[in-house]
């Protein structure tokens, strides 16, 4: 049997971007997580950031935070669109990286 994903996903550029400039290996981690998140009710790989209606993936690999932004298309309930993304090394999530 198999699952329905929840969502799709559509990448804004500077999402693409990101993705392209990540080393091999963080970035397949990346991509597998995103496609697990679209199947998986998990708050390690897909969170809502606070009182926002912005939403992140997130991907722990080698020590190194990946934090790639999104939101749900108000038009269409399953289109997440992931928007752009950063590499971080603290818990905290910069406040200018959530207004970007």
């Amino acid at each position: 049997m198999e699952r329905e994903a929840r969502f799709k996903i559509a990448y804004m550029q500077d999402a693409i971007d990101f993705l392209t400039l990540l080393p091999q290996k963080a970035r397949v981690k990346v991509v597998y997580n995103i496609g697990k998140s679209m199947f998986v009710l998990d708050n390690s790989l897909f969170k809502k950031l606070g009182n926002t209606d912005i939403w992140e993936f997130r991907t722990l690999y080698d020590g190194m935070a990946y934090r790639l932004f999104a939101f749900w298309d108000t038009d269409a309930e399953t289109l997440v669109v992931a928007t752009h993304g950063i590499t971080k090394k603290t818990q905290k999530t910069p406040l200018v990286m959530i207004k970007k």
